[in-house]
């Protein structure tokens, strides 16, 4: 049965029972049973209009969420992870009675923005280019493998100009020299391979990222002098500069323009979410967003602003967003961090001033780290 169908059926209905059971009602008070049961069908109507809307903007938001993933793989699942634990955290300062928040209540349409701006906050990786947006490592694949094949190039004229010598004093001295002398070439030939390799080990070791600031180059850079001359006799340095610019980033897998054009995501995100004619319910959605890596000091990006100029909507967001990119199996640019040294790092932030204390004390009392999505 349609929904015309059914919507007359009950019409229909509606008014014989009201019939049946007033007999003696006047034409006045029939017509005024079938208005009612005429607004009770418009009533109906408009219920399902508006299921249906909410469905369409669920899908909506699903599709967005399907297309941020698919441009950045490796973070599949983190939007959906962030707006749980960020319900969460507001679920959780519903059951406060004091404090600083005892105050702050999130209604049922308050936490489906919330929710709404979490699954939407990444949405504009979209503008970043897929190369920066998934490198894992400090180098790109292509520039290690042509270090790879400089190492073997050089690792095989060694081997070569060993032999070339062994030869060469074997033709020009008697048979009794050569044993002290292929002793010594041998030596001399030992410490060169592994000189070779240690520069090939120290550049696979420096191109691993770090989650935190770190790392010491020295030998690195020393190694990196070292010259080797290609056939025709022209002498190169074993890394080029920009190889050692982005071998010696001292955090994470990008260098500083690079993590600009990551960090210009946000502002992406933020002018996305303003095209779209948000109810006045949801009318907030693209300023929460676009503060979820600001920090309270105003050490976080784009704008840098600092303390009650982030919404706490934000604030709240901008902790889940941080546990879950510590915290997450799936980023190939560093191992994941076991819960309670990601909680660690970010109680070293709270001490700094970049996140809001009182939201991080319920983020672990309360325990919503476990929340799953």
């Amino acid at each position: 049965m349609t929904e015309d169908e059914l919507r007359e059926r009950y019409q229909a209905r509606f008014a014989q029972i009201m019939v049946d059971e007033l007999q003696d009602t006047n034409a006045v008070q029939l017509e005024l049973i079938e208005s009612i049961a005429s607004q009770a069908a418009v009533a109906l109507d408009n219920k399902n209009l508006l299921d249906a809307i909410q469905n369409l903007f669920e899908g909506f938001v699903k599709a967005s969420v399907t297309a941020i993933e698919s441009r950045d793989p490796t973070t599949y699942g983190h939007s959906g992870r962030v707006a749980a634990l960020t319900v969460g955290l507001a679920e959780a300062m519903n059951e406060v009675r004091v404090g600083r928040y005892a105050d702050l209540k999130f209604d049922p349409e308050q936490l489906k923005e919330l929710r709404y701006a979490c699954l939407l906050h990444d949405f504009g990786k979209v503008g970043v280019r897929e190369q920066v947006l998934v490198k894992a490592k400090k180098l790109y694949p292509l520039q290690l493998e042509l270090i790879k094949q400089r190492h073997h190039f050089v690792r095989r004229t060694a081997e070569r100009e060993f032999w070339r010598k062994r030869s060469e004093f074997l033709e020009t001295h008697d048979r009794k020299e050569y044993e002290p002398f292929l002793r010594a070439l041998e030596a001399e030939h030992a410490r060169e391979i592994e000189l070779l390799d240690g520069f090939l080990d120290a550049v696979l070791r420096a191109n691993e990222p770090t989650v935190l600031p770190g790392g010491r180059f020295e030998a690195l850079l020393q190694l990196a002098r070292h010259t080797y001359e290609d056939p025709s006799g022209r002498p190169h340095p074993y890394l080029t500069e920009e190889e050692m610019r982005y071998l010696t980033i001292a955090k994470g897998s990008l260098d500083e323009m690079e993590r600009q054009e990551i960090e210009s995501h946000v502002t992406h995100t933020y002018r996305f979410l303003q095209q779209i004619p948000w109810t006045r319910e949801l009318q907030d959605i693209p300023m929460i967003a676009y503060g979820h890596h600001e920090k309270l000091d105003g050490g976080g990006y784009p704008r840098r602003v600092t303390g009650d100029a982030i919404p706490i909507q934000t604030r709240m967001m901008t902790i889940s967003d941080i546990y879950d990119a510590l915290s997450a199996a799936d980023r190939p640019y560093k191992a994941a961090v076991a819960p309670a040294r990601a909680l660690d790092i970010m109680a070293e932030e709270v001490r700094a001033g970049q996140l809001d204390q009182e939201l991080f004390r319920l983020f672990v009392e309360g325990k919503v780290f476990e929340t799953k999505p």
